[in-house]
C-alpha cells in the first residue's frame, strides 16, 4: 500500500493544530465562502433574468442547479486528484478560475452562455472547495478539529444564505449582472491569502488517481441532476429518461469500478462504515432543504408578496444569523451527546420550517411568519450541518481526507442541486397544472389562444409580462398566476415534509449512539493505523 506523504517543515502538527491556526482558519473558510457565496447569488435575480431572456421555469431552474451542478459532479474527481497531486495547488487554481467564471456569468449575452458560466463557476469551486474540509481534516484534531469544521460548517451556511441580501441590495441599482460579480473582491483577497497562509503537501497520498472512476462520477451527478431539472419539462420526457439511464449505467460502471481499481477514486469499503454513510445521507438532505428553502422562498417573497428584491433578500437574514450562533453550540452538543441526538435536534427544526412554509405561507401574510419560517431553517442547518460533516472526516484515514471532504461537499452541493432540482421540477408541474386548471374552468376559456395558455403556464414572469400587455386584463392574470404559484409551492414544500421524515428516520434506526459512535470511531481508527503500518500494509483490509 502506498504511503501517506508526510507534512513539510512549514506545516503544523496535524494532532493538535497549525501554526497560526486562526489566521489558516480564517483563510480556508474564506475560499470557502466564494463558493458558499456563489451557490445562492443567482436566486433573488431569477425574476429579473427570466424578464430578460424571457426564461421559463425550467430554464430558471438550470441557472439556479448551474453552479452547484458543476460543483457536485466535478468535487469527488478534483479531491482525490488534490489528495495526490497538493491540495494548495488545487485551492489555488480554483479560485483563480472562480473570477473569470464571475465575469462570464455577469455579463452573459444569453440563457445558455448563463448557465455555461454558473457551470464553469461550479468546476471552479470543485478545484476549490472540497481541499478546505481536506485541509481542516489534515491540520486539526479531535475537539479543535469539531469546532473548527463548526466554523467552517456555520459561517459557510450564513454566507449562503447572506447571498441573496447582497444581491437584492445589488438589485436596487444594477441590473441582474451585478449579483454574479459580487464574490470577484472575496475571490482575489482568498486568493493572495490561500498563497501566504496555506502550508502545502500535509498528509496527501502517493497513489494514483483513478481518472476513469472520476470521469465516471462526473458523468454520473451531471446526468442525474438534468434528469431530475428536465422531467417535468413538457416534451422533454425521453430527454429525461434518456439522461436517467444513462445517470444508471454510469453509477454501475463505477461501482464496478472502484472494485476492480487498484486505487480506487472512492474507497467502497470506507465508504461502507455505518458513521459515513448514514451521515453523508443525512448532510445530504440537510443541506438540501436549506438551499430548496431559498430558492422557493425567494420566488414566492417576491413573486407572490410583492417584496423588492432587496427586501426578499433580508427577509432571509434570521437564517444567517442563527446558523452561526447554533453552530458553535452544535460542536458542543456532538462532544457531549454524540452525532446522532444532534443531527435529529436539527432535522426537527428543518421539519417545523418546512410544515410552517407549508400550512402559513400564504399570500399578505406578515413578516414575522416569513422570519419564523426562516429561523427553524437556520437552527436546523446550523444544529446538524456539524455532526453531518463531522462524521464523515472523524470516519476515515487521513490520507482519504480529500474523499471525505468531498463527500462532505455533495452533501451540500449534490443535495442542493438535487432537492432544488425536486422542489423546482414539482413547483413547474404544480404551477403549470394549476394555471391549466384554472383556464379550464374560466368562462372565457374558450377565448384564450394555446399560445397564450403556453405563456400563462411557462412561469410566473412570463405571466406577469403578459398581464402588462393586456392592463385591462392585467389584475385577473396576476392573481391567477399567485394562485397558481401558491399551488405548485405547496408541492414542493410537502416533498420536503417527506425528504426530512425519511432522512430522520434513517439517522433514528441507523446512526449509532454516542457510546457506540465513540466505539466505532476508535475501532476505524485502530484499523486504519493497522493498514498504514509497513508491516501490515500487504494485508490490511481496506475497511
Amino acid at each position: 500500500m502506498a504511503t501517506a506523504r508526510q507534512a513539510t517543515p512549514a506545516a503544523a502538527p496535524t494532532g493538535r493544530a497549525p501554526e497560526r491556526a486562526p489566521l489558516v482558519l480564517a483563510t480556508l473558510i474564506l475560499v470557502a465562502a466564494v463558493a458558499n457565496l456563489n451557490l445562492a447569488v443567482a436566486n433573488v435575480a431569477l425574476p429579473e433574468i427570466a424578464k430578460d431572456f424571457d426564461a421559463g421555469q425550467t430554464g430558471l431552474n438550470l441557472v439556479a442547479v448551474g453552479y452547484s451542478l458543476g460543483l457536485a459532479a466535478s468535487v469527488l474527481y478534483l479531491g482525490a486528484v488534490g489528495d495526490r497531486y497538493g491540495r494548495k495547488l488545487m485551492l489555488v487554481l480554483g479560485t483563480t478560475l472562480a473570477i473569470p467564471a464571475s465575469l462570464l456569468a455577469g455579463f452573459a449575452p444569453s440563457l445558455g452562455v448563463l448557465f455555461a458560466a454558473r457551470l464553469l463557476g461550479g468546476v471552479a469551486a470543485g478545484l476549490a472547495f472540497p481541499t478546505t474540509l481536506a485541509l481542516i481534516t489534515a491540520l486539526w484534531s479531535d475537539a479543535r478539529r469539531t469546532r473548527a469544521i463548526a466554523l467552517w460548517s456555520g459561517i459557510g451556511g450564513a454566507i449562503s444564505a447572506l447571498g441573496p441580501l447582497m444581491s437584492g441590495a445589488l438589485l436596487e441599482h444594477f441590473d441582474w449582472g451585478s449579483v454574479f460579480l459580487i464574490t470577484l473582491p472575496l475571490a482575489l483577497v482568498a486568493l493572495v491569502l490561500a498563497v501566504r497562509m496555506i502550508p502545502a503537501h500535509v498528509n496527501e497520498t502517493t497513489d494514483p488517481v483513478d481518472n476513469l472512476g472520476g470521469i465516471l462520477s462526473v458523468v454520473l451527478v451531471a446526468s442525474l441532476v438534468l434528469a431530475i431539472n428536465f422531467a417535468p419539462v413538457p416534451n422533454r420526457g425521453t430527454l429525461a429518461l434518456g439522461l436517467a439511464l444513462v445517470a444508471l449505467a454510469a453509477g454501475g460502471a463505477f461501482v464496478l469500478r472502484q472494485r476492480r481499481a487498484p486505487a480506487p477514486l472512492y474507497d467502497l469499503d470506507v465508504a461502507s462504515r455505518r458513521i459515513f454513510w448514514v451521515a453523508a445521507c443525512a448532510g445530504v438532505i440537510v443541506f438540501g432543504t436549506l438551499m430548496a428553502a431559498m430558492f422557493v422562498g425567494q420566488q414566492f417573497l417576491q413573486n407572490v408578496l410583492g417584496y423588492s428584491t432587496l427586501g426578499s433578500g433580508a427577509a432571509i437574514l434570521p437564517a444567517a444569523v442563527l446558523m452561526v450562533l447554533v453552530a458553535p453550540r452544535s460542536a458542543r452538543l456532538v462532544e457531549r451527546h454524540g452525532a446522532r441526538f444532534t443531527l435529529l435536534a436539527g432535522y426537527a427544526f428543518c421539519l417545523l420550517g418546512f410544515v410552517w412554509m407549508l400550512l402559513l405561507w400564504k399570500e399578505g401574510i406578515a413578516y414575522w411568519k416569513v422570519f419564523a419560517g426562516y429561523a427553524f431553517m437556520g437552527i436546523g442547518v446550523g444544529l446538524a450541518g456539524t455532526p453531518a460533516s463531522h462524521s464523515l472526516t472523524g470516519s476515515v484515514p487521513v490520507k482519504r481526507a480529500g474523499m471525505a471532504s468531498g463527500t462532505a461537499d455533495l452533501q451540500r452541493d449534490l443535495g442542493g442541486a438535487i432537492m432544488q432540482s425536486i422542489l423546482g421540477a414539482l413547483l413547474t408541474a404544480g404551477y403549470a397544472s394549476a394555471f391549466a386548471s384554472a383556464i379550464a374552468a374560466s368562462p372565457n376559456a374558450s377565448q384564450i389562444s394555446d399560445t397564450t395558455q403556453t405563456t400563462l403556464e411557462k412561469s410566473f414572469a412570463s405571466a406577469a409580462d403578459l398581464a402588462q400587455q393586456h392592463p385591462q386584463d392585467a389584475n385577473q392574470i396576476v392573481a391567477a398566476a399567485k394562485s397558481a404559484f401558491l399551488s405548485g409551492d405547496q408541492w414542493a414544500y410537502t416533498a420536503g415534509i417527506v425528504a426530512v421524515l425519511l432522512g430522520a428516520a434513517l439517522v433514528f434506526f441507523r446512526f449509532p449512539k454516542r457510546d457506540d459512535e465513540q466505539a466505532l470511531l476508535a475501532r476505524y481508527e485502530a484499523e486504519d493505523t493497522a493498514a498504514a503500518s509497513p508491516d501490515a500494509a500487504p494485508a490490511a483490509s481496506p475497511a
